[in-house]
């Protein structure tokens, strides 16, 4: 199975540990994007994934595209050219003490991204899946145009498409509303992740349960036919309880709540939950299994240290199937 998936990666820069920026003199490095992320956590379930996006022609960018190979996600869609490499600051909370984010992304290279730059018809053709985020209509008219793109030839080819329609109002800087944008692109959509107050703000529909919310959702982009949602009780910084959900218009299906204590690094879980729902539905054909496949792969990746979840397809169904033990293998 080959799946695409298209937007920013960035440079991510961390205190050692739990430390604070104000005691450090050294910051480690990691790679991230939320949809890179889920291209890696794909990758190592076995299946062919691509990640596309545009890098800065220095060490940097090739750095990053390195790292993608590392984790045997296909580069060779990835275009280079003028901008920066967009950066972020992790701090990581414990017990009482939340993680906070800085980000420094403007003028990135990938925000300077073009439609005509990426042949959306040659990278599709047989593809199995395509993934974005609403991350990337965020950050420049030129990438959202570009997704676009993207979205109607999947459409074209016949390629279901996911997204996770998560909102940063502080990256809608270029002149246009999300309002403006998001809709043609759900328009697109096979698989939605997001909340019924996410639906309300971006498309203006309006239901008093995640059921209700969804159909009408539905109603409204008639090509979705899968709504999900995750939702996190966050005890402490240390301490996260997670569960999710998965809506195909008739049904809501219901993960087991994962008691998850302590947590190694919470980033990129809701990209592992993605990558795991969609691993489910394109393998498994029991909508019960694969949500439960989603919410054990993102309760692994609390456990991993960076962006992107390592976890294998065994490892993941052990924890979905009820084993939590962290028992040794020998």
């Amino acid at each position: 199975m080959k799946i695409i998936t298209f937007g920013e990666v960035m440079l991510r820069l961390s205190p050692p540990g739990v430390g604070r920026f104000a005691q450090t003199d050294n910051l480690s490095m990691h790679f991230g994007g939320t949809e890179a992320n889920v291209a890696v956590s794909l990758a190592q379930f076995g299946l062919q994934a691509f990640h596309v996006t545009r890098f800065p022609n220095h060490a940097l960018g090739r750095s990053a595209a390195g790292y993608l190979r590392k984790y045997d996600v296909g580069t060779q869609h990835i275009q280079y050219g003028d901008g920066r490499l967009g950066l972020y600051f992790l701090e990581t909370g414990a017990g009482s003490r939340a993680s906070q984010i800085i980000y420094d992304r403007v003028d990135s290279a990938f925000s300077r991204i073009k439609p005509d730059d990426i042949d959306w018809e040659s990278i599709l053709q047989g593809a199995s899946w395509f993934h974005w985020t609403g991350i990337t209509p965020a950050l420049s008219q030129g990438a959202a145009d570009c997704l676009l793109a993207g979205i109607q030839t999947a459409n074209r080819l016949g390629v279901p498409v996911s997204a996770d329609i998560v909102y940063r109002s502080n990256l809608w800087q270029y002149g246009r509303s999300p309002q403006e944008i998001m809709p043609a692109l759900t328009e697109g959509c096979t698989l939605v992740l997001g909340s019924k107050g996410l639906f309300s703000e971006l498309y203006g529909v309006v239901g008093s349960t995640f059921q209700e919310s969804g159909r009408a959702l539905m109603k409204r982009f008639p090509n979705v036919r899968y709504i999900t949602d995750t939702k996190r009780n966050s005890v402490s910084a240390s301490h996260n309880q997670l569960s999710a959900k998965l809506f195909d218009g008739q049904v809501v299906y219901k993960s087991r709540i994962y008691d998850i204590q302590p947590i190694t690094d919470r980033i990129g879980t809701g990209d592992a939950y993605m990558a795991g729902l969609i691993y489910g539905l394109l393998n498994f054909n029991d909508l019960q299994r694969a949500v439960e496949f989603g919410a054990a792969a993102s309760a692994l990746k609390h456990t991993i240290p960076g962006d992107v979840n390592l976890a294998t397809v065994a490892e993941v169904d052990t924890l979905a199937n009820g084993d939590s033990s962290g028992k040794l293998k020998r």
